[in-house]
């Protein structure tokens, strides 16, 4: 175990969600008193990503220097959602990577927050951040959030409200943004002014999310990077079964694309359209410089992001959606951030007891009647659905899920 002397800071806060402004200092009395422990301890929430090991070698490294050896990955939570199988087939393999390191373990996120002085949420599907992001929030510690932010854009929108109002501190984003050569476009680039850039990824599809949510944004916030930030004003994607066109119209008139890939070699990349060249850029780094700014992040309580720069990364990836729906269409952001806004949201709770009872909202109810219940009436309405399992089998489960109709399940809770 790593032993280090080391005071807790105290965090700022986001300024209001929609003037998206700097940081603030947090009032103190919103959060909890600093750890006696002597290092800041982190907990992790969702145990189904890569990203879950790759983290943990790097903060609970014995050998760890600089600001690493001030912060350790203490405590998890498993998380997982059943049905995604890529989160639910590795939550378990991946916790058992981790325990190795003196993660412990808790079964709810409430159990795990007194153990800790900040979390990182990094559960592989986006639909649960919010449910995860709740109970951090309220606890006042400051939240890191994997990508994606959220399941979609409404969920993105509330997550940043919610922190406004408790002054915690956060932010998101993919590990592509700190690699070196996409920095050095942002901060200093050697081919002079960005005209332009055209930035690609993988980009696989998964049906729990909107289609960039989910492998996408890591060419978009690439883009987003090297374009030098928020000033996105509208999107027009074209698409086929294997690749993916966006064409984002900035502010300014400079033109920015992603292009995603799903079929032969998917490498990460970028070509820059500077006022002194066009050069190949974008190399990937790795997950470290993403770790580094996550470790200044909870030793000073700021965000290296401004908040406007993730909520236009979001509603570009909505609305290149929306634009495929519309055959291509030009959809502007602030459209689909309207939108959002706008929705008709309700949240169901379903639980499901060992022999096989169910009920909505606390009153026992059928399948044929749930699926009813659960029907969207229309575009504008989005049905949420908090499921809690008491211990029924996994065939009892699953004849609930296949009956939420439209309705999207954002968080599974389990013994």
């Amino acid at each position: 175990m790593k032993k280090r002397q080391i005071t807790l800071p105290i965090f700022v806060f986001l300024a209001s969600l929609f003037a998206f402004a700097s940081v603030f200092a947090n009032d103190a009395s919103d959060s909890e008193a600093p750890s006696e422990s002597s290092v800041i301890r982190l907990g992790i929430i969702g145990t189904d990503t890569s990203h879950v090991p790759a983290f943990v070698k790097l903060f609970n490294d014995p050998n760890a220097e600089g600001d690493y050896q001030k912060l350790e990955i203490t405590a998890a939570v498993k998380g997982g959602m059943p049905d995604n199988e890529s989160s639910w087939s590795r939550k378990d393999q991946y916790a058992q990577n981790i325990e190795p390191f003196g993660v412990k373990f808790y079964a709810t996120i409430e159990e795990m927050l007194p153990h800790v002085d900040g979390v990182l949420i990094e559960s592989v599907d986006g639909r649960p951040h919010l449910e995860f992001a709740r109970p951090v929030i309220a606890a006042g510690k400051p939240l890191f959030i994997d990508k994606p932010m959220a399941g979609n854009l409404w969920e993105t929108l509330e997550i940043f409200r919610l922190a406004e109002e408790k002054n915690v501190s956060l932010f998101s984003a993919s590990s592509l943004r700190y690699s070196a050569s996409i920095q050095e476009i942002r901060n200093a680039s050697p081919y002079g002014e960005t005209h332009g850039i055209a930035a690609w990824s993988p980009c696989h599809l998964n049906d729990c999310h909107p289609d960039f949510y989910w492998y996408g944004i890591h060419g978009v916030e690439t883009l987003f990077t090297m374009m030098g930030g928020p000033g996105c004003v509208s999107v027009s994607r074209t698409s086929t079964p294997n690749y993916d066109l966006a064409v984002g119209v900035w502010e300014d008139g400079r033109i920015g694309t992603f292009r995603g890939i799903r079929a032969g070699k998917a490498p990460y990349g970028a070509m820059v359209f500077g006022s002194k060249g066009v050069e190949l850029a974008g190399k990937y780094d790795g997950y470290k410089p993403l770790c580094d700014q996550i470790c200044t992040f909870f030793l000073t309580g700021r965000s290296p992001i401004d908040p406007q720069e993730t909520l236009e990364i979001m509603a570009f990836m909505s609305a290149a959606d929306e634009s495929k729906a519309q055959n291509g269409a030009h959809v502007t952001l602030q459209s689909v951030i309207d939108s959002a806004k706008t929705l008709n949201v309700r949240t169901f709770r379903i639980q499901l007891a060992a022999n096989g009872s169910l009920k909505l909202d606390g009153t026992e109810i059928s399948l044929a009647d749930l699926n009813a219940q659960l029907r969207i009436p229309d575009a504008r309405t989005y049905h949420r659905v908090i499921f809690e399992n008491l211990g029924a089998d996994d065939a009892a489960r699953d004849a609930v899920l296949e009956n939420l109709g439209d309705a999207v399940l954002v968080h599974y809770i389990y013994p």
